[in-house]
C-alpha cells in the first residue's frame, strides 16, 4: 500500500489545468461550444437584445392603436382638433403643418406627431411600418437562403454542366447593380403585376417587393456556398459515403448539408438587414411597399417634402432602420465568430480557476 506523498495534496498546475480544458472542450458538440463563444461575446447579446426589443415595438402595433392612440395606420384626421393641456388644437394645421410630437400631453394620441396633410398618427405608423419591414426582410430573406442553397449544393456537388449553367446565371444577376436591377424589376412588375405558374400577384401586393429582394440578393449568398460545397466535396467522408454507395441526394442533404449550417445561418443574419435597407431604398423611390401599405421606407419618402418644417417625420423612421440594420450586423459579426470552428475558446475548467489561453477546440 502506497503512503500518502506531498505530491497527493499538491494544487493543480497550469499543465493539469490545459489539460483539464481540452477535455472538457473536445468533449462538447460545436453548436454547444459556439453558443459557449457568443455568451462571452457581450456586444453581439446586447445588439441581438436591442433587435428583440425592436421587434416586441413592432408587434405591440395593434395594442397602441387600439389602446392608446385610438386610430390605425390610414386613419385621417386632416381636419379634426385634439385637446392637449386644456387647449384645442390642430392636427394638421390650415397652412398644411402637421402637429408636431405630443409625448403624453394628449393622453398618448399623436405621441410622434401627425405625418404630412392627411393628419395620420406617426407613432401608430412607426409600429405598423416596422412589421411592414420587419415581414419583408425576414421572407425575402428566407426566400434567398432556400435558392442560394439549393442553387450553390447543386453547382458545388455536380460541376460540369450543371455548375456552368448555374453560375452563368448568376453572373447575369451579379452584373447589374443591386439596386438598379431591383428598381428596373419594381418598375416592370408595378404595371401589371406578376403572373408566375398560374398565380397572379397584383401591383400593389407587398408579395412584389419580397419576391424581388428575394431573387437579386442570390448571387451575393449562392457563390461562397458554393465554393465551400467544391471544397467539402473533397474531403474524405464525402469519398467513404460513395463507396457505401450513397446516391448524391443523401450526400448532399445528409453530408454537406450539415457542414454548411453555420454559414447559412450567419448569412441569413446578415441577409434580413440587407433586405431591409433594400426595400427601404424601393419603397422611397415609390417601386417598394404601395399605399395603402406603409413601411420605414415610405413613411420617410412621405416626409421628405416637410424635412426642413417637421424633420421628425424622415429622423424617427431612418433612426428605425439604423438601429435595426446596426443590431442585425453587429450580431451577425458576432454569430459568425461564434460558429467559426478556427477561433479560440476560454473555457472554465473548475470553479475559481483562471481561464488559460490557447485551448484548443
Amino acid at each position: 500500500m502506497r503512503g500518502v506523498t506531498p505530491e497527493d495534496h499538491a494544487e493543480p498546475g497550469p499543465a493539469d489545468a490545459e489539460a483539464t480544458v481540452v477535455t472538457t472542450a473536445h468533449g462538447e458538440g460545436p453548436w454547444r461550444l459556439a453558443f459557449r463563444r457568443l455568451r462571452r461575446n457581450r456586444i453581439a447579446l446586447a445588439f441581438l437584445g436591442l433587435f428583440v426589443a425592436i421587434v416586441v415595438f413592432c408587434l405591440a402595433a395593434p395594442l397602441w392603436a387600439n389602446e392608446v392612440a385610438h386610430t390605425g395606420p390610414n386613419e385621417t384626421h386632416t381636419l379634426k382638433k385634439i385637446e392637449v393641456d386644456g387647449e384645442k388644437r390642430d392636427v394638421v394645421s390650415p397652412e398644411g403643418k402637421p402637429i408636431g410630437p405630443q409625448w403624453l400631453a394628449a393622453g398618448g394620441k399623436f405621441f410622434l406627431g401627425a405625418d404630412g396633410r392627411l393628419g395620420r398618427d406617426e407613432m401608430v405608423r412607426l409600429m405598423y411600418g416596422g412589421r411592414t419591414s420587419l415581414f419583408i426582410a425576414l421572407l425575402s430573406g428566407l426566400i434567398t437562403t432556400l435558392l442560394a442553397t439549393a442553387l450553390g449544393l447543386l453547382a458545388g456537388y455536380y460541376r460540369g454542366w450543371v455548375d456552368a449553367v448555374i453560375s452563368r446565371g448568376m453572373d447575369v444577376l451579379w452584373a447589374f447593380p443591386v439596386l438598379l436591377l431591383a428598381i428596373a424589376l419594381g418598375l416592370v412588375l408595378a404595371v401589371g403585376g406578376l403572373n408566375l405558374l398560374g398565380l397572379h400577384i397584383p401591383s400593389g401586393s407587398i408579395w412584389i417587393p419580397i419576391l424581388i429582394i428575394g431573387v437579386v440578393m442570390v448571387p451575393y449568398m449562392a457563390r461562397p456556398i458554393r465554393g465551400e460545397v467544391l471544397s467539402l466535396r473533397e474531403k474524405e467522408f464525402v469519398e467513404a459515403s460513395v463507396a457505401q454507395g450513397a446516391g448524391s441526394l443523401r450526400i448532399m442533404f445528409s453530408d454537406l448539408l450539415p457542414n454548411l449550417w453555420s454559414t447559412i445561418i450567419v448569412f441569413f443574419a446578415l441577409n434580413i438587414a440587407n433586405n431591409m435597407l433594400l426595400e427601404s431604398a424601393l419603397s422611397f423611390l415609390n417601386v417598394g411597399v404601395q399605399p395603402p401599405n406603409s413601411s420605414w421606407g415610405t413613411m420617410i419618402a412621405s416626409g421628405n417634402s416637410l424635412i426642413t418644417s417637421a424633420p421628425l417625420l424622415t429622423i424617427i423612421p431612418g433612426t428605425m432602420i439604423l438601429l435595426t440594420v446596426l443590431s442585425l450586423n453587429v450580431f451577425g459579426d458576432g454569430l459568425r465568430d461564434a460558429l467559426d470552428p478556427r477561433s479560440k475558446v476560454r473555457l472554465e475548467a473548475h470553479a475559481g480557476m483562471a481561464e488559460p489561453e490557447g485551448a484548443a477546440v
